[in-house]
């Protein structure tokens, strides 16, 4: 039976884990004692025989012999192959718990879609669990000799009542040589389509789902399956067998004390009991003696799995699922925090230290200066800080690494000068991109003014912050130059301009397309003025713009 000491250490207090040492079942010591009495008498033989029966040269001899062994022993990488051993197996273990079989999804899923309350809906509920359940025991039954020796037969199961003999006769006329613990899963489909041609199962989803479920238990069985026939390698299993006891059986000789009179070095003592030799044995053998225990759960040792719990559970609890628990449902009421938005349970006096307030956050402690908490409305204040930290990369990054501020620098004049003037037009391009359209009076009085010059520059002719044309700051693109059309004759301009007139239908004009009366250029338009990848960038810009000049 397993061995479960979870709630003795619920509480790691003084002393918990020393209860734990005086346990026997399960325990270290009931794996180990034989071993250790044989190589405790071992040790004590070859000691006799040197101390007793040895003539002066034959010790000397011994001698050499055991400081031979001790030196050389130590290369025997016990640790290192001991190490990978049992990690591998215990990964192992755990993932062959993993993949036991529990049929109570399949069972609730049973009982939720195999609608019915007569007869026939029970006994389909009741058998598609059995054959759940029936496939879970052969497979048991191939892996677990627990289980094998309360079913060693197949008539057993008949008896047991996991099946019929209608159903063993069905399974032994199959001509397969290989094992048949899938045979009832295809009984399982079988019986859920004839429920879902007879109207219990109502609609294809619920049959999906149950097939879906029954491959996942089935998928569970055949790893256990597969674990089962697939050990760890052989050679491994030998080395760290092999590296174990070829260890310590140096020892026997390596570790004996030697005559103090000698003058060998490390043998200045003489004692009888070596107890650090015994105990490097409990430790290195005690672990291999885990590894040999949990290399297969399915055996009859103290924590191997319980499989035959396991059958008795599973079998109980499907059938009772699908069966007395089928629509059974306690009266519906109101619990007693209907209205209340925020229930709280009480707490005993033994848990009332247990009630903690909810984690906000970690972050919801710092505390900010009153100063710093109003929001900035100067947006240009913002950017010109970014643009002083940008600026100053040794202190934008070591001064944020050694926690210090970066100074704050007066405004450019440059800067300010990107802001729309007050009376300067309210177009979305700049005025240097409108050569033809005539100036104001609030225009004409700032012509004086340099910075009125420098904002009216285009970007890339200004001295300062911008080094190429194709990367400018602003939102928009800069002026391409235009090449100036050839002057026409008087019959080719009465031509074109008959074509910008508005379209008419009968007397009537039409509306124009946009406020100006005149129409955003094509895509072939802008490609022919800008190129092809420049047009990609200025067609948009072109295409929700109101010019105030035709393009041509």
């Amino acid at each position: 039976m397993t061995v479960t000491y979870s709630r003795r250490v619920a509480d790691a207090g003084l002393g918990t884990f020393f209860h734990l040492l005086l346990r026997w079942k399960g325990s270290i010591y009931k794996l180990l004692y034989r071993e250790l009495i044989i190589f405790t008498l071992l040790y004590y033989f070859f000691s006799v025989v040197y101390r007793f029966v040895l003539n002066d040269d034959q010790k000397r001899l011994f001698e050499k012999l055991s400081i031979y062994c001790d030196r050389y022993a130590e290369l025997i990488p016990v640790s290192f192959v001991l190490g990978f051993y049992v990690t591998l197996v215990v990964s192992r273990w755990w993932g062959q718990f993993e993949n036991v079989p529990w049929p109570d999804r399949l069972a609730a899923l049973v009982g939720g879609h195999v609608r019915g309350a007569d007869e026939t809906s029970r006994l389909t509920r009741r058998t598609l669990m059995r054959y759940a359940n029936l496939s879970g025991v052969l497979i048991y039954r191939s892996v677990s000799t627990a289980v094998y020796k309360r079913f060693p037969t197949m008539e057993h199961l008949v008896q047991a009542g996991l099946m019929t003999s209608e159903e063993l006769r069905h399974l032994e006329d199959l001509p397969s040589p290989h094992n048949k613990f899938w045979v009832p899963c295809m009984w399982f489909v079988s019986l859920a389509l004839r429920a879902r041609t007879e109207g219990r199962i109502n609609n294809d989803v619920a049959l999906t789902a149950l097939l879906t479920e029954l491959n996942s238990l089935r998928a569970k069985c055949m790893k256990l399956y597969g674990y089962d026939w697939i050990s760890l390698p052989l050679v491994y299993t030998q080395v760290a067998t092999v590296a174990v006891y070829s260890f310590f059986l140096a020892c026997l000789i390596g570790r004996q004390f030697l005559d103090p009179t000698q003058g060998y070095p490390g043998h200045e003592m003489d004692f009888y009991l070596p107890i650090f030799t015994l105990l490097q044995f409990f430790f290195y053998v005690g672990w291999l003696k885990v590894a040999e225990q949990l290399i297969n759960p399915f055996g009859e040792d103290d924590d191997d799995f319980e499989t035959n719990w396991l059958v008795d559970r599973n079998l109980q609890v499907s059938l009772l699922s699908v069966d007395e628990m089928y629509d059974s449902l306690p009266l519906v009421e109101r619990d007693m925090y209907w209205n209340e938005s925020e229930p709280q349970p009480p707490y005993t006096t033994a848990s009332a230290e247990h009630r903690k307030p909810s984690f906000m956050g970690s972050a919801l402690d710092i505390s900010v200066p009153k100063e710093e908490m109003e929001f900035q409305s100067n947006l240009e204040q913002i950017k010109e800080n970014e643009e002083a930290n940008y600026s100053t990369p040794l202190l934008g990054g070591l001064g944020r690494l050694l926690g210090v501020h970066s100074p704050n620098f007066p405004r450019s004049s440059r800067v300010s000068l990107l802001r729309r003037r007050p009376g300067a037009p309210l177009s979305r391009f700049p005025l240097y991109l409108h050569t033809e359209a005539p100036l104001t009076q609030g225009q004409a009085r700032q012509e004086g003014d340099p910075d009125y010059a420098f904002s009216t520059t285009p970007l890339y002719e200004r001295p300062g912050f911008y080094s190429c044309p194709q990367t400018p700051i602003h939102c928009i693109p800069p002026a391409v130059p235009r090449p100036r059309p050839a002057r026409r004759a008087q019959n080719d301009l009465d031509r074109s301009c008959s074509s910008l007139a508005p379209p008419t239908v009968g007397s009537q004009m039409l509306p124009p397309d946009t406020p100006n009366h005149i129409p955003p250029p094509g895509n072939e338009v802008v490609t022919h003025m800008v190129g092809p990848t420049l047009s990609k960038v200025l067609l948009p810009y072109f295409t929700v713009t109101k010019f105030q000049t035709p393009l041509v």
